[in-house]
């Protein structure tokens, strides 16, 4: 499909197109290094309004789902615990050998 190679000249010249650069004027480092500190920060405060508001969808979600069911009862006897007991000999334990 292709007939001829791509020369490392070509290669070189594509991969310096997309390479980061510093400016050499040091007030326009600042200025980008400042640009892209408000950036952070305003993708920090929309990724904390975004889970704020996941966390907050989450929870009326939680809240309507259970709006038409009773609420459970404390037992009459809160100490008592029902259940089936057995009592194992010390035979049918394995030992600590």
């Amino acid at each position: 499909m292709f007939a001829h190679r791509l020369r490392p000249e070509h290669v070189d010249a594509v991969r310096n197109l997309f390479a980061p650069r510093k400016p050499r004027h040091p007030l326009l480092r600042i200025a980008v290094g400042l640009v892209g500190l408000a950036l952070l920060a305003v993708l920090v405060v929309i990724g904390l309004f975004v889970g704020v508001a996941m966390l907050a969808g989450g929870l009326l979600l939680r809240l309507l789902r259970t709006r038409g069911q009773p609420i459970a009862r404390p037992a009459r006897d809160s100490r008592a615990v029902e259940a089936e007991y057995r009592v194992v000999g010390k035979t049918a334990l394995p030992s600590g050998r």
